[in-house]
C-alpha cells in the first residue's frame, strides 16, 4: 500500500478504530517478519554444522515454554546465531546488530526498533538472549493465546511502562508510523485520530487506557490483533529446509 492510499485510509470516516490500530501495528509486525525472513535467507545459503551452545535439556525447556517443537527451537537458534554474531560474537543480540540486520547500518535511531528491542529484552540487561528471542517470537505464533498477544500489544504502546497507555504515547507512535511510512498528515488530523481512539477505548474517561480497557476493547474486536500473528511460525523448519539435514535431535 503506497503513502497516498494509507493517508486516504486514515482520513476515511468509515474506517473503524480497530482497522486504524491494526495499521499502527503493521510497522512493528513487519520488523519481526522481515527479521525472520532475512535471517532465513542467510541461513539457507550455506549452512554450517556447528556445535550447539545450549544443551538438549535447555532446548527442550524452551520448547515446553513455547509453541515451538524442539527441532523448531534448534532452527531458531541457527537464526539467532546469524544475528548475534554479525558485529559482536558473544551469544547475544545487541541493538546495533538488530539495526544492521534491518537497515544495513548499525547506527541511527528508530522508535519501532527501540520498542522491538525493549520488548524482546525481558531481563533489561541491554541485550537479547536466546531464551528471550524464542519467547518474543512465540507471541506471534498462530497458536499462542490471544491474551498473550493482547498483553504484548498493550506493552508496545506503554512506552513509559506505567501500566497505562497515555495520550502522548499514542501520539508518539502515530508520528513514528507516519515518519516510517513517508506519510504526511496535519496536526489536526493526528489529534482527531487520537481523540477517536480514546473515545472508543477509554471507558472511564480518565484520559488514559488501562490494561482492562484495552483487553475489553480488543476482545470485542478480535480482528484487531490479526497482524500479531505470523502464519509461517507454525512450522519454522519449513522456512529452513536445509536445517532438517543436520539437526541434532528428533522431536519427541
Amino acid at each position: 500500500m503506497d503513502s497516498t492510499n494509507r493517508i486516504t485510509l486514515f482520513r476515511s470516516s468509515s474506517l473503524s478504530l480497530g482497522e486504524r490500530i491494526c495499521m499502527a501495528f503493521i510497522p512493528f509486525v513487519v520488523v519481526v517478519d522481515f527479521l525472520v525472513s532475512k535471517m532465513a535467507t542467510c541461513f539457507n545459503c550455506q549452512p554450517r554444522h556447528e556445535k550447539r551452545r545450549y544443551g538438549f535439556s535447555y532446548i527442550t525447556r524452551l520448547a515446553n515454554e513455547s509453541r515451538f517443537t524442539v527441532n523448531e527451537v534448534e532452527a531458531l537458534y541457527q537464526l539467532f546465531k546469524k544475528l548475534s554474531s554479525s558485529i559482536i560474537d558473544d551469544g547475544s543480540i545487541h541493538k546495533e546488530e538488530l539495526l544492521l540486520a534491518l537497515f544495513q547500518t548499525p547506527y541511527g535511531e528508530n522508535l519501532f526498533l527501540d520498542r522491538v528491542f525493549d520488548l524482546f529484552d525481558e531481563k533489561k540487561n541491554g541485550v537479547i538472549e536466546f531464551d528471550e528471542f524464542v519467547h518474543a517470537l512465540n507471541i506471534f505464533h498462530p497458536c499462542s493465546p490471544v491474551e498473550d498477544k493482547i498483553d504484548f500489544a498493550f506493552r508496545l504502546y506503554d512506552l513509559r511502562q506505567t501500566g497505562f497507555i497515555e495520550r502522548e504515547e499514542v501520539k508518539q507512535m502515530v508520528v513514528a508510523i507516519l515518519m516510517e511510512s513517508d506519510m504526511k498528515l496535519s496536526d489536526d488530523l493526528i489529534e482527531s485520530i487520537i481523540d477517536q481512539t480514546f473515545d472508543d477505548v477509554d471507558a472511564d474517561k480518565d484520559g488514559r487506557i488501562s490494561k482492562e480497557e484495552w483487553k475489553a476493547f480488543v476482545l470485542r474486536r478480535p480482528g484487531l490483533l490479526k497482524n500479531m500473528t505470523l502464519p509461517h511460525l507454525k512450522d519454522i523448519t519449513a522456512i529452513f529446509p536445509s536445517f532438517v539435514n543436520y539437526t541434532e535431535v528428533e522431536d519427541l
